[in-house]
């Protein structure tokens, strides 16, 4: 008799990767990659993915048997904090850089 967890194959990388690219197509549509308006990637690999915009995370995992789970969520409190770290670095060296251009006579 063979042991139940003999009987299972888990699912190879590439098929992981081809149901994976399904889905995300299949809950964020064909132009979910585009420059503009698209999603940004933060993680992925054979199994899983992770993509943003605005105020959402989508993430997606396929489990070693090909199902697919999709689960959204709202952006953390540290991704709210980063972004306002990078908008305030960005306001400081933009006042830093006309600072400088007003010192050399530039401005």
């Amino acid at each position: 008799m063979t042991d139940p967890i003999d009987a299972i194959e888990p699912i190879a990388p590439e098929d992981a990767r081809a149901r994976l690219e399904s889905a995300i197509r299949e809950q964020l549509g064909d132009d979910w990659d585009d420059e503009d308006d698209g999603w940004i990637v933060i993680s992925r690999h054979d199994y899983m993915a992770r993509l943003t915009r605005g105020r959402e995370n989508v993430d997606f995992y396929v489990d070693l048997l090909g199902n697919v789970e999709v689960k959204r969520s709202p952006i953390s409190p540290a991704q709210d904090v980063g972004r306002l770290v990078a908008w305030a670095v960005l306001g400081a060296s933009i006042l830093l850089a006309l600072a400088v251009a007003r010192a050399a006579g530039w401005v």
